[in-house]
């Protein structure tokens, strides 16, 4: 099987195909950072012990994934509610997921949505 070349990262460096450069690795951690910086923590979005109860409470009527059938670990807001305690709490904006699934394919999806423009 045929294998890409490497490349030359911005900073200087050869970088096999398929890796990221040191220099990369370190502006994203930092970026990261920074954003951590600003955002509230969990229980000032919301994730209190109100949720865990209301969360477990679902995870047994709902046990597996919406996406692909297996056991569900995680209690998911369809739509980012985004500290609107309306949407958060709406149980019909919920739906259970599996950490690879959320983790994975719903938070692609959602960060596609923030890239494009709404009308």
């Amino acid at each position: 099987m045929p294998v890409r070349a490497p490349r030359i990262c911005s900073c200087g460096q050869l970088v096999p195909s398929g890796a990221q450069c040191p220099c990369q690795i370190q502006r994203a951690a930092a970026r990261k950072a920074r954003f951590d910086k600003t955002r509230p923590n969990s229980s000032q979005r919301g994730y209190n012990r109100e949720w865990d109860k209301a969360r477990a409470r679902f995870l047994r009527q709902h046990p597996y994934c919406t996406a692909c059938g297996a056991p569900a670990s995680l209690v998911d807001h369809k739509t980012p509610h985004r500290g609107d305690q309306t949407i958060f709490w709406d149980k019909s904006r919920w739906q259970s997921l599996c950490t690879p699934c959320h983790s994975g394919a719903k938070q692609r999806l959602e960060r596609r949505q923030l890239r494009t423009p709404s009308p």
